[in-house]
């Protein structure tokens, strides 16, 4: 992240953001599985398969996943918003012309900054520009990465996490 900053490239940064949020929501889905499930959803990572629901009802979504994470932690659901909408920002290209920011919708938007605000710090309000969000983002990955790291250890160590539906 370090590096991309560097090199002011925004949208790479906001692209290993996404990656991480997407580790730590499969992370806590699978803290809630049963360990000869875990262990048959693990294989179908390593084999490049999607998850499925019990092997025959479809496949699990990451909507399903972020549910189940937002049960376990409170937060899950706003920062996997968070990473959604910066997916929408990747898609603009040309900083220089148009804030990307300013073009999501405005409840999005303020989302987007009353969680940064809450949990990181900044912007300051009266901030909205994507320029002002920029100097968060290297501390949400640190945050993120350090609860996924965290989740991993928990998987490691074989902990299991009760969800109130299981699939």
């Amino acid at each position: 992240m370090k590096l991309l900053v560097a090199a002011g490239l925004a949208g790479q940064m906001v692209s290993v953001l996404r990656q991480e949020l997407d580790s730590m929501v499969r992370a806590i889905y699978l803290l809630t599985q049963k360990p000869e499930r875990r262990k048959l959803l693990i294989g179908a990572l390593l084999r490049g398969e999607l998850w499925t629901r019990d092997g025959t009802r479809g496949r699990v979504t990451d909507k399903e996943m972020v549910d189940l994470a937002q049960e376990l932690q409170f937060w899950a659901q706003s920062v996997y918003k968070f990473g959604c909408a910066f997916i929408h920002l990747s898609r603009l290209h040309d900083y220089n012309d148009s804030d990307p920011l300013l073009q999501l919708p405005v409840d999005e938007r303020e989302d987007i900054l009353r969680h940064c605000r809450h949990y990181h710090g900044g912007p300051a309000q009266g901030a909205e520009k994507f320029e002002d969000l920029i100097p968060y983002l290297p501390v949400v990955l640190e945050k993120i990465s350090g609860n996924l790291e965290c989740y991993l250890e928990q998987l490691e160590a074989g902990e299991f996490q009760q969800a109130s539906e299981v699939w």
